[in-house]
């Protein structure tokens, strides 16, 4: 299982629901990686999209507590047994995790390569992903030159969960 995320030094990747940031070309590569694939993520996650619409182009399992309709495209997972048990449909390398910080969390254990999108600042945040960098159970094992939108620098950034 892979999983897509935005974070700032302090690996925080948002504040009051929202990204810390839209940089143009951080969704584009985000629709390189998830396009013609499965993309899980939560209720929230979902709010935030236009229209409140699951991305299209995509299979979407949405993890929630409360009652979603499943609709076109989507998939509804009431737990994240119900979450793994849906993935078993897809080949894990299909597989991409984009949020929230509660689906990250819940589902951090079961990726294998995550794909950070590293900004050089310390934004205002109230919701933070693990860093990695510090965890003996990850390496980064790809970083791009340093990309530049406007005054913000930021890296594109794999990482991979060290075999045992």
């Amino acid at each position: 299982m892979n999983l897509v995320v935005a974070a700032d030094k302090n690996w925080a990747i948002g504040n009051k629901g929202q990204l810390l940031v839209c940089i143009p070309e951080d969704m584009n590569n985000f629709r390189r990686l998830t396009e013609g694939h499965t993309v899980i993520y939560g209720r929230k996650t979902l709010a935030t999209f236009p229209n409140g619409k699951p991305l299209k182009n995509r299979e979407n399992i949405v993890l929630s507590g409360k009652n979603i309709k499943p609709s076109d495209g989507v998939k509804v997972a009431g737990s994240i047994e119900e979450v793994l048990e849906l993935a078993k449909e897809y080949r894990d390398e299909d597989l991409f995790v984009i949020g929230g910080a509660s689906v990250y969390e819940q589902l951090l254990p079961y990726v294998d390569t995550a794909y950070v999108t590293y900004i050089d600042y310390a934004y205002d945040a109230d919701v933070y992903f693990p860093n990695l960098d510090k965890s003996d159970e990850w390496v980064m094992t790809e970083t791009s030159e340093e990309q530049t939108y406007f005054d913000v620098e930021y890296y594109f950034r794999k990482y991979e969960r060290k075999k045992c």
